[in-house]
């Protein structure tokens, strides 16, 4: 007679333990809160300070302006006003220009920044404090400065240029040359905060990598556009965004150096969108007209940033 196999029940499996347990709902929604609070002064300063007021300028920008308060909509008046104004073209082109010209900062600096990072080089810090002090001095006084030295009567740029027999010219009071003149200052009063940035980028770098391509045979000037240039992409690319934010918001060199007047010519041919801002708000009373262009200027740094945000992958070659 065969007997039967016993049968055996199989001992429970413990559980695995595959992380750390999660935290009640209630530790989590404390956390949360307790983010939330030390963003709110950040997130009220946004509101307050920029949200608000440009949700606040598109809605005026569709209104007509009393003489003694009150606004009445009107539609797109305002925007078929500034279109058909010619001075807003001329701004809007100058305004271009400038921002083509402050990008000039950007290969100016970087260059600046590798001469200073040589090894052995003394009064480093001299050098970087005074590039720096520029950039740190009020643009109305460092627009002050460069107007005397641009003055065509007794400047010292005529006065140097004289010494080698080339007469100068009325430099901010000139059509021709004011909107290159307030250029120059603007990009000798930028390359001192870029300049810290690209020498931070530089010191970042490692050696090996400079070393290797001294090895493979590569000299200095090799080394720096094939091993520097590409690992400061990013900070290029943050620089040319904060450039070109800067430059095409640009008024008050404008302002102090070219007479500030309408009747200048000088003035109409250097002047931006923010000069024609004021121009229209605060001289000739039109704030309908006026909110119109300061939105309209808000699209194009809005437009050109996401357009300089879309190029980055293309260049940027180190993250």
């Amino acid at each position: 007679m065969s007997m039967a196999a016993p049968t055996t029940t199989p001992a429970p499996v413990a559980p695995i333990e595959t992380g750390r347990r999660r935290r009640p709902i209630r530790s989590r929604m404390r956390g949360g809160m307790i983010g939330y609070l030390f963003i709110a002064p950040v997130g009220l300063g946004l509101l307050v300070l920029y949200i608000y007021p440009a949700v606040a300028t598109f809605a005026l920008s569709f209104t007509e302006w009393g003489p003694f308060g009150g606004n009445t909509f009107n539609g797109f008046t305002n925007y078929a006003a500034v279109f058909r104004n010619e001075l807003f073209w001329r701004a809007l082109g100058n305004t271009l220009l400038y921002m083509v010209i402050g990008l000039l900062v950007i290969p100016i600096a970087i260059i600046i920044a590798a001469l200073l990072n040589k090894p052995g080089l003394r009064g480093v810090g001299v050098y970087r404090t005074l590039y720096f002090i520029p950039f740190v001095t009020l643009p109305v006084a460092s627009g002050m400065v460069w107007k005397w030295l641009y003055n065509g009567d007794y400047g010292l740029i005529n006065a140097f240029l004289s010494s080698f027999g080339v007469s100068g010219t009325y430099w901010v009071a000139n059509p021709s040359t004011a909107l290159l003149a307030i250029g120059i200052v603007q990009v000798w009063s930028q390359i001192g905060y870029y300049l810290v940035i690209f020498i931070a980028g530089i010191k970042a770098i490692p050696q090996t990598y400079l070393e290797a391509a001294e090895l493979d045979g590569a000299g200095p000037i090799r080394r720096f556009f094939l091993v520097v240039i590409p690992l400061l992409s990013p900070s290029i690319f943050f620089c040319s965004v904060i450039n070109v934010i800067a430059t095409l918001q640009i008024f008050d060199l404008i302002y102090v150096m070219s007479q500030s007047s309408s009747a200048n010519p000088a003035f109409n041919s250097a002047q931006s969108i923010v000069t024609l801002f004021y121009q229209m708000a605060f001289v000739e009373n039109n704030k309908g007209n006026a909110t119109a262009l300061a939105f309209l200027l808000m699209l194009l740094i809005a437009a050109l940033t996401a357009v300089q945000f879309r190029l980055q992958k293309k260049w940027v070659f180190y993250d």
